[in-house]
């Protein structure tokens, strides 16, 4: 039960901190989308048909230059996707490596088998998320950002229940 541990091992001040990070980076982002968007001008059609109000389809309506806001979208996309991205990456090494010092074979078989179920439904977040932030609006295409933004928003959170 390597969920179940007696003590916590990470304690009630690392908690806070990490959490309140957390909260003042998505304050940060959510602050910078929504003045940069407000400073946008639309005409034309004022429906977004998408799955919900993203920045892509946003973007892609409006007629004044989205140069800034797709400027933004991409060096934050980097800070926040990438750099947690690669976070991830170093933990799965540091996993990878303790459970190749396990001495059973079928210890390893079901550590790697847990493992692969979790980074496939990491992967899929990732790789969608980044697939519908980091391109331009120029590139946008509702069918392709409409998938993956279900993917990444139904499918990956329906499939967390099944892992854990």
């Amino acid at each position: 039960h390597p969920l179940h541990l007696p003590t916590p091992s990470v304690g009630r001040r690392t908690r806070t901190g990490l959490a309140t990070i957390s909260c003042l980076l998505a304050l940060a982002n959510a602050l910078t989308h929504t003045t940069l968007a407000a400073l946008l001008k639309f005409c034309g059609p004022h429906l977004i048909t998408h799955f919900f109000c993203d920045l892509p389809p946003l973007l892609k309506l409006s007629c004044s230059s989205t140069q800034a806001s797709e400027l933004a979208c991409s060096s934050l996309v980097f800070q926040w996707l990438f750099a947690p991205c690669a976070l991830v990456v170093i933990s799965y090494i540091h996993v990878v490596a303790a459970v190749l010092r396990i001495h059973s074979a079928e210890g390893r078989r079901k550590a790697f088998s847990t493992c692969g179920a979790h980074i496939t439904v990491v992967c899929m977040f990732y790789i969608t998320s980044v697939l519908c932030y980091i391109l331009p609006s120029s590139a946008y295409s509702g069918l392709r950002d409409w998938v993956l933004s279900v993917l990444s928003v139904v499918l990956t959170p329906m499939l967390n229940p099944i892992i854990y």
